[in-house]
């Protein structure tokens, strides 16, 4: 049986979409062939419809789940999926995930066929699954230290904090967290000294010092620089760690960019275009370099972000339009300079994403995704330095 038939059964099973339902039968069936089932088998089983064969599932998404494995990982603050796909590249199979969105979630679902559990804060760390490497990347969030330096016990009432009491619990052999580059100079630095205090020092694990690593440097034609952390439990031994080289590789924006013109949607109207214009005058007579800017095929991509001017300051020239005739509601007409924003499958691809990735939810929800997610050649180069170690150590 097709999974996506499967999932029907269980929505007609269920009388309601109940995501927490849905996330314990979903990571039951991606995990019934090896031991990490009965974390949710006796849970699942009270949701599934009788009379299924499970062991003929047919797994009709962009991204199944491997039948082979070298290693093990689990998937936190997981977005849509970006770590999960740079893992399961290098051989690894993600055997829990987490993510609260519920826009996201259903991203992820629709891709590999499991729908994360939510709320990180709710989770119980004894009900995740032992696994060799945790993956996440997490939100920068300021402690309220006690001590001098600060601790496990100083991370409490942030998202980091639930980062640590998994490893705590878990004691994974690895982990890879992904941040902001602002979190070298978070509060002077004192949040970084935390975090890395109460991974080295409480947790008992290897964490070299971390490094900014830029996406450009790793084939994508995108301006993306993120802090990474990796560790080591101690116990293994490892007390050196190489960060990955730039692969030199260059990729510019006429790489990525959509084969077939695309609708007038993605065109700014005259009057936008007109107060983008005098925004960025204004900015520039204060000697500000604020504004919307064009990027040109030959060149690569501003970080794309959410909010604020992260899709204007990602214009790009593309004069393909034959109809102007406007498809959504906006003042003035198409202009016909053809300058227009990036699409959300442009956003993927400066983030990495196979164009096999599905994109299922609307515009807005796609660049928020796309924007918030990793850039998958950069996780997986730092993912094969990680893996290299540990099956020195034979995971």
């Amino acid at each position: 049986m097709r999974y996506s038939n499967l999932k029907k059964l269980i929505i007609n099973n269920l009388n309601c979409e109940n995501k927490h339902k849905f996330s314990i039968i979903t990571h039951y069936l991606q995990n019934r062939d090896n031991i990490v089932r009965r974390y949710f088998e006796q849970e699942a089983l009270n949701y599934l419809p009788d009379g299924i064969d499970l062991d003929t599932i047919e797994w009709d998404v962009p991204f199944p789940p491997p039948s082979n494995y070298k290693f093990t990982f689990i998937d936190l603050f997981a977005g849509i999926g970006g770590m999960r796909i740079a893992f399961q590249n290098l051989g690894g199979k993600c055997v829990f995930s987490s993510e609260w969105d519920k826009y996201a979630q259903k991203t992820y679902e629709y891709n590999f066929g499991e729908i994360p559990f939510g709320d990180i804060k709710k989770i119980d760390e004894k009900g995740i699954p032992r696994h060799d490497i945790l993956l996440g990347g997490f939100p920068c969030q300021a402690f309220s230290i006690a001590g001098k330096r600060g601790g496990f016990e100083d991370t409490r009432g942030t998202l980091f904090f639930d980062v640590a009491r998994i490893i705590k619990e878990r004691q994974p052999k690895a982990f890879l967290l992904e941040n902001v580059k602002g979190l070298i100079n978070h509060k002077g630095g004192k949040t970084l000294e935390v975090i890395l205090n109460t991974l080295r020092e409480n947790l008992n694990y290897f964490v070299p010092e971390p490094k900014i690593i830029n996406a450009k440097d790793f084939g994508v034609p995108q301006n993306r620089e993120r802090i990474f952390i990796v560790g080591f439990h101690k116990r293994l031994g490892i007390n050196e760690f190489d960060y990955p080289k730039p692969t030199k590789v260059e990729v510019m924006f006429k790489d990525i960019k959509e084969e077939n013109p695309v609708s007038a949607k993605y065109y700014l109207s005259t009057k936008y275009l007109s107060t983008l214009k005098e925004h960025k005058r204004r900015h520039k007579s204060k000697g500000n370099g604020f504004g919307y800017e064009i990027i040109l095929d030959d060149s690569i991509a501003n970080a794309i972000v959410v909010g604020g001017m992260g899709r204007e300051r990602n214009l790009v020239f593309d004069d393909r339009l034959m109809d102007f005739t406007p498809v959504t509601n906006i003042k003035g007409e198409v202009n016909r300079d053809g300058i227009r924003r990036m699409t959300p499958r442009e956003w993927a691809r400066l983030q990495g994403f196979p164009d096999s990735f599905g994109i299922r939810v609307s515009d807005t929800q796609a660049y928020k995704q796309f924007g918030n997610s990793v850039a998958i050649p950069a996780v997986q180069a730092m993912g094969e330095n990680i893996i290299r170690l540990l099956l020195r150590k034979e995971i």
